[in-house]
């Protein structure tokens, strides 16, 4: 259990933080930015269930994903190999993605173009949660080129943008909007 004491610790104020193996970086690793944006998303899904208007499901679903975002930030706050036995996300995390957007995807309509995100604030919130979590996997693969990574986290980022994606339909209004290329648009 983590037991937080203590709001400001003043480790950071020359630009330097700790990571989950107690190593010292410099705020603009790469590393932070990557926990940094799955951070991001955790409270773009709690505005997402605070929004208001998503199924009972739904919210539990984001629910149990703003958890597992926490377990994804300390994943990769924690440089590969560690000492210790640390909290990393793995596949049965990746295989519940997977079967809940299976579930969310049967019976809605195949599409025929890009969605236009909006229609209610959930779906909105949605839409801006999957770009961000797109955004939290681009960082992810980027610190990937340079130090191992748990290759799940990486998969675990792709499948929640898809998670997202599908239930951002399934809150969208009675008939979502298609994207119109230019020259189709009146």
């Amino acid at each position: 259990m983590v037991r937080i004491t203590r709001i400001y610790t003043r480790t950071g104020d020359k630009g330097t933080t700790r990571l989950g193996d107690n190593s010292q970086t410099a705020k603009t690793d790469i590393r932070l930015e990557a926990y940094g944006t799955v951070d991001e998303l955790n409270a773009v899904v709690g505005l997402a269930l605070a929004s208001g208007g998503l199924a009972s499901p739904l919210a539990e679903v984001l629910r149990r994903v703003q958890n597992e975002l926490f377990d994804l930030g300390a994943d990769l706050c924690t440089p590969l190999p560690d000492q210790e036995t640390r909290l990393r996300i793995e596949a049965g995390q990746v295989s519940a993605l997977e079967a809940q957007i299976d579930q969310l995807n049967e019976g809605l309509p195949s599409l025929r173009s890009f969605v236009l995100p909006g229609g209610t604030p959930g779906n909105a919130w949605l839409h801006l949660a999957r770009t961000v979590c797109r955004r939290a996997e681009r960082r992810a693969w980027e610190l990937a080129q340079g130090a191992r990574v748990n290759p799940q986290a990486l998969v675990y980022l792709n499948r929640l943008s898809d998670l997202l994606f599908v239930m951002a339909r399934r809150t969208a209004t009675a008939q979502e909007v298609l994207w119109v290329p230019g020259q189709s648009r009146p």
